[in-house]
């Protein structure tokens, strides 16, 4: 697995027009693999960090991002490239460590005499969004202190699926941040490398990890 950052220029005209489509963004992770013709897992995400944006895409392949740096990139940046494998070599249970989520929270509505798998809808509140990280920890590999992570931020992406616009797509977007611990090594390193939740060809479901802390 490969974690590549491109900076993105957010004063560029062609960049304001793709970060208004989570679809078109899609495309430009899609484009820089192109070379994967067997289509192996790949998640992304935009990260600001202070007044920067990035964009980070984990693959199993190296993304050539050349094309999408000329037309959307801070040419003086670049893109950069890191082997995933030395921390998740790091990762051992009991470990700590500092995590960013981006996820789409979800829960599944009844509705009676209409829908027997139950309607699909995004969590709204702060509650039921971290109640919905919160109850998927465990089986993920991981655990968390409801002291020790909370949400950071919230919004909404509208979106035609297809070019020709019949497929209206709308996506909560939910940015988590906080301290966890792994329960279990080979369990969060498929989260890690696998997402977790909706929306993951959109930006969503890509969590990182830093700050490796030791043993809790």
């Amino acid at each position: 697995m490969y974690l590549t950052r491109m900076e993105l220029d957010i004063k560029n005209r062609n960049t304001m027009k793709l970060l208004q489509s989570r679809s078109k963004i899609h495309g430009v992770v899609e484009s820089a693999l192109r070379e994967d013709k067997n289509r192996t897992r790949k998640l992304w995400r935009l990260d600001k960090l202070q007044e920067r944006l990035y964009l980070l895409i984990l693959s199993e392949e190296k993304p050539d991002l050349k094309d999408a740096v000329e037309s959307y990139g801070k040419k003086t940046a670049g893109f950069e490239i890191k082997d995933y494998t030395p921390l998740l070599n790091k990762i051992r249970r009991d470990s700590r460590w500092h995590f960013r989520l981006v996820a789409n929270p979800t829960k599944s509505i009844f509705i009676p005499d209409k829908d027997k798998r139950g309607k699909v809808v995004a969590c709204i509140s702060t509650a039921q969004q971290e109640d919905w990280l919160y109850t998927r920890a465990e089986k993920n590999g991981f655990l968390l202190n409801r002291e020790e992570f909370r949400t950071v931020g919230n919004d909404w992406h509208f979106f035609n699926k297809k070019q020709e616009g019949t497929s209206r797509v709308s996506l909560q977007e939910t940015a988590y941040e906080g301290l966890l611990t792994v329960s279990d090594e080979e369990k969060f390193k498929m989260l890690l490398c696998n997402g977790i939740g909706r929306g993951k060809a959109y930006g969503m479901g890509l969590l990182t990890v830093m700050g490796f802390s030791g043993a809790s």
